[in-house]
């Protein structure tokens, strides 16, 4: 009876799990450049049950039996989101579809080999200076103007340019005045000027990026699948656009609603223990 309490209790949990993912998600869908999370669910292992004393001299072999679930991990689903034009100069957004010879990603960007073997799409990210003065990796386009006439993030965050320094404006320079060319060069037409170049880096896995909070991530891996991008890479940065969440909202509606039925359901198997606990306890103890 017990084994039953808690494979419901972990199966509220998960689903606790899974909701607050979905909520979020949805609290974010107008945030520029916002990558969706996935709640994962794994089982715990399978136990095998046997019972004893059967009176053969040898246990007998019941079956197995599965423990319940927990919640693993959150993944990420770096897909490309819509563009919306906002016609500012400082905003930019990263069109990116990299493709890998011989493999034709899903929609969800990834692909199964035959044998089982899992590559995900690789994606292009602005590379930009915290305050620590470590690199991280954004898609969120919304940038400004500092005092000190740096291009950065609304957290201060300085966009990194291909020289390997923050990209400054020269003095009497706004980004009004600037255009960016197929390179990614911020150029000023009327002088032929080249103000800076962003640096646009490729990841090529890019669950090996983990978010930090305002749209930033940091990668984690032994630097093999990070890496300026190939010559004939397809990306392309739009200026007087931002590139919204590709949270799938309907969908996430849904999900919200099936972990709601899911966690009630385990709520319900928990309820139904306790009355049978206390029956056993308090009716037949007392016979």
């Amino acid at each position: 009876m017990l084994r039953g309490l808690y494979t419901a209790a972990a199966g509220m949990i998960a689903q606790q799990h899974r909701h607050d993912t979905i909520t979020n998600n949805i609290s974010n869908i107008n945030t520029p450049g916002y990558k969706q999370n996935n709640a994962v669910t794994r089982s715990f292992p399978e136990m095998l049950l046997q019972l004893t004393g059967a009176g053969s001299g040898q246990d007998r072999l019941v079956g197995r039996i599965n423990t319940g679930v927990f919640a693993e991990e959150s993944l990420q689903i770096q897909q490309q989101g819509d563009l919306m034009q906002t016609n500012q100069s400082s905003d930019f957004a990263i069109m990116s579809d990299i493709q890998v010879p011989g493999i034709q990603f899903d929609q969800s960007g990834k692909y199964v080999s035959p044998d089982g073997a899992l590559t995900f799409q690789p994606q292009a990210f602005f590379t930009v200076q915290d305050a620590n003065g470590e690199q991280r990796y954004t898609r969120d386009g919304k940038f400004t103007l500092d005092e000190q006439s740096y291009l950065t993030m609304a957290d201060g965050a300085r966009v990194m340019g291909t020289n390997g320094a923050p990209i400054k404006l020269p003095p009497g320079i706004s980004m009004d005045q600037l255009t960016i060319t197929p390179e990614h060069r911020l150029v000023n037409p009327a002088t032929g000027t080249v103000v800076g170049q962003f640096l646009i880096t490729r990841v090529d896995n890019p669950n090996e990026l983990v978010r930090e909070g305002d749209g930033k991530f940091r990668y984690i891996g032994n630097g093999s699948d990070i890496r300026p991008l190939n010559p004939g890479d397809r990306v392309e940065v739009r200026q007087g656009y931002i590139e919204r969440s590709n949270v799938d909202s309907a969908q996430s509606m849904v999900d919200l609603m099936s972990a709601m039925r899911a966690y009630e359901a385990n709520q319900k198997v928990i309820q139904f223990y306790d009355r049978s606990l206390d029956k056993a306890v308090n009716d037949v103890g007392r016979v």
